[in-house]
């Protein structure tokens, strides 16, 4: 059975993927900055569970993950979730760097030391993680987390040629939801196209499952996508990008 370690499994889409694979009696290595919803799954699916305290940003985050790839006697699928989401249309600095810090040097960090065990331990293996549609165009309100998410993507690209020179044997899947109702969002409002963590994570599965290179999930957002690409910068940069039902942003 392959093994697999998601970071970022304390909320959200990681939290519901890990559930899911658990319950189909998956063994997995879980792995964020909080640790209390981890140590109950590891109670709830006995001989199920390995987990870790890793916060990205960190320098040993990368050695964290290593010790978590020994405990659970290998690893064949890496799977990123973490991240934040601020909406900053001030462009309060501090936010911007957090969200840049967090999505994409935290990123870069984690999925390079993915790739970097791959590479040394000659095992062939996949790396899958969640971008975002935001990466498509620079959303105003979100220009720090549409410039991070759009890096992750780049990210994932650049790994990929380097894989094909480096003869190193590693499937990289991209995947890019929409909105979707989990912790990052407010509470109390109701966002466009607005998705539930339990629709959408059996569709990142098949696109896994898949080894499917890019996926928008779902084709609602597919559709939207393709219509943001045909549109030039010039056009974009005049347009009010709604958020909400209401038309209010993030």
């Amino acid at each position: 059975m392959k093994k697999m370690i998601i970071m970022g499994a304390s909320s959200g889409i990681g939290l519901e993927m890990s559930e899911l694979l658990l319950s189909r009696g998956m063994r997995l290595g879980l792995a964020a900055r909080h640790t209390e919803t981890l140590r109950e799954l590891s109670k709830k699916y006995p001989g199920q569970v390995e987990y870790e305290s890793i916060d990205v940003t960190h320098r040993d985050a990368p050695a964290k993950l290593n010790t978590l790839i020994e405990r659970l006697g290998g690893l064949d699928i890496y799977f990123h979730v973490s991240g934040i989401g601020i909406s900053n249309p001030e462009l309060d600095p501090n936010k911007e760097a957090e969200v840049i810090t967090t999505n994409a040097g935290g990123f870069v960090r984690m999925v390079a030391a993915a790739y970097d065990y791959f590479k040394q331990s000659k095992h062939a293996g996949q790396i899958a993680a969640v971008t975002s549609v935001a990466g498509t165009k620079g959303i105003g309100d979100l220009a720090a987390y549409s410039a991070s998410k759009k890096c992750a993507s780049t990210y994932l690209t650049a790994l990929e040629q380097l894989a094909h020179k480096e003869g190193v044997d590693i499937a990289f899947t991209d995947i890019r939801p929409g909105w979707i109702r989990t912790p990052l969002l407010s509470a109390d409002a109701e966002y466009m196209m607005e998705m539930k963590p339990e629709e959408v994570v059996p569709l990142m599965l098949k696109s896994i499952v898949r080894r499917q290179r890019v996926a928008v999930i779902d084709k609602r957002y597919a559709a939207l996508v393709a219509l943001w690409r045909c549109l030039p910068d010039s056009v974009w940069v005049r347009m009010n990008v709604p958020m909400t039902k209401k038309g209010e942003t993030f």
